[in-house]
């Protein structure tokens, strides 16, 4: 069985992790996550405290070495929901950074440092993958993520290792990642995005990553000034570096440079691509996946990169457009929405513990993912919202928040936008725009946003109330909390 990273069976005394000061060839990577492997194995499940440091990566190979389930936990998490997050997963064990505090919830597992002040161990000088555990089932469980709980507490989503490896091999076809690429990123690194993409997927492929610890706009254009050829981000990131790249000519220059900028984890609104592109000559491309599906699509760096699509389906994954009935929407007219049903390799396995909330998330082999989408003759693939909070019903049309927000982004005086539906006795939903103005003292008028979308859209996709407010409510990923804005 090949191994899951063959770069640190090898012994590769590339660069594989950097961590401000502190760093990691895949050899030394090899003999200091094997050493802690030893120590997790047999472990029934073992939490990480994924704090953006070296021993959270450590910590994370070592598990998957050992062939144990691990549970990435987010030091920001409250106490109630992680009070939940370690009943419900049950970990024997907890890794941290030998200075991190823990909580009462982790601090009275067994607890492992991820890496110690004394010299890393040597592996012995035998052959490829000699000292290293010998590789787990495909099918094996890898991960266990939480995702984030709406309507109750989160759901552990039980990844297998064949979707991890299915999702980053797919990426290795659409992005043209080698081991010569050298990654950037400032992400968590107790979700999909930031730890599976951002660190595993370069270790799988035998390159290298540089995390910032923080995000920062001079970290960002330094790196890809020095060797870094990819950025990953999200819109957050990627609106601080459309607003500063235009009077910035290093960060313009840096980003020009680079061979891939991505953005996931939400829409990134089209204006920003428009004034990254025009600064730069070089566009972001986005991808689109979730925690229970790891990748579904993306734009390929060979592709088009058309703003406002997350592209195609990736290699191995089947994707379809459902009606409200369920039945599938076959055509691809850029402008029949439906849900996004996926099933490939890349899909969880089972939501830990919740056998029902598994049952009800699957249809005949197919994950229903709650996102609601558009097609474009060519197959590319257009996000606009979430059933639940994104599809609006008003006046007989089934209406998607998203293509309104970008509308509404391109006027001049609004700096962040959100749109939701609200019941309406005569239109059964009336849309409703939540504007952050660029200039507060002067916003546009309720009246000058509604004639904006109309001209772009259609009439009946005009907001028919605008709230004005300082900033909208966003979570740690920079996706905007719709609910919250109700609440």
């Amino acid at each position: 069985m090949s191994p899951f990273f063959p770069a640190l069976a090898a012994r590769s005394d590339r660069p594989a992790l950097r961590f401000g000061d502190r760093a990691l060839t895949h050899a030394e990577l090899a003999a200091a996550a094997g050493s802690l492997a030893a120590r997790i194995a047999g472990a029934r499940r073992v939490a990480v405290w994924a704090t953006p440091t070296l021993d959270t990566a450590v910590g994370v190979v070592a598990a998957l070495l050992a062939g144990v389930p691990v549970v990435p936990v987010n030091p920001r998490s409250g106490e109630r929901e992680l009070a939940h997050v370690v009943a419900d997963s049950a970990p024997t064990r907890v890794v941290a950074g030998q200075d991190a505090v823990l909580p009462p919830a982790l601090a009275a597992l067994e607890r492992l440092d991820a890496l110690g002040p004394s010299p890393l161990p040597a592996l012995p000088p035998a052959g490829p993958g000699a000292g290293l555990p010998p590789e787990p089932s495909p099918e094996s469980p890898a991960l266990i993520v939480y995702t984030s709980g709406t309507t109750g507490p989160p759901k552990g989503a039980v990844l297998p290792r064949r979707a991890v490896a299915a999702t980053l091999d797919a990426l290795e076809d659409a992005w043209q990642w080698t081991a010569d690429d050298v990654l950037v990123h400032a992400l968590p690194l107790f979700h999909v995005h930031g730890l599976i993409l951002g660190i595993l997927g370069p270790l799988r492929r035998g390159g290298s990553v540089r995390h910032l610890g923080l995000f920062d706009i001079e970290g960002v254009a330094r790196e890809l000034s020095s060797g870094a050829t990819m950025f990953f981000g999200v819109p957050t990131m990627y609106h601080r570096i459309a607003e500063a790249v235009t009077d910035d000519p290093g960060l313009a220059g840096a980003l020009a440079g680079a061979r891939l900028l991505v953005s996931g984890s939400a829409a990134l609104p089209v204006r920003d691509h428009r004034r990254i592109a025009a600064a730069t000559g070089r566009r972001v491309i986005e991808r689109y996946g979730m925690t229970e599906t790891l990748m579904n699509t993306s734009v390929r760096a060979d592709g088009e990169p058309r703003a406002g699509t997350v592209g195609l389906p990736l290699r191995g994954v089947e994707l379809r457009l459902v009606d409200e009935s369920g039945d599938p929407i076959e055509a691809y007219d850029g402008e029949t929405a439906g849900e996004i049903q996926v099933r490939g390799p890349n899909l969880f396995t089972e939501y830990l513990n919740r056998p029902d909330a598994t049952e009800a998330a699957f249809t005949e082999g197919w994950f229903r993912t709650g996102d609601m989408a558009i097609r474009d003759p060519d197959g590319y693939v257009r996000i606009v919202g979430r059933k639940a909070t994104d599809l609006i019903k008003s006046g007989g049309y089934k209406i998607g928040a998203g293509e309104i927000e970008n509308v509404l982004l391109d006027h001049p005086g609004v700096r962040e936008a959100a749109v939701t539906g609200e019941p309406d006795p005569d239109l059964g939903e009336r849309i409703i725009a939540w504007i952050v103005p660029a200039h507060p003292g002067s916003p546009p008028s309720a009246q000058e946003l509604a004639d904006h979308v109309a001209a772009q859209l259609a009439a009946h996709k005009r907001p028919r109330t605008v709230r004005y407010l300082d900033a909208l409510p966003r979570n740690d990923m920079g996706k905007i909390m719709k609910r919250a804005l109700h609440a």
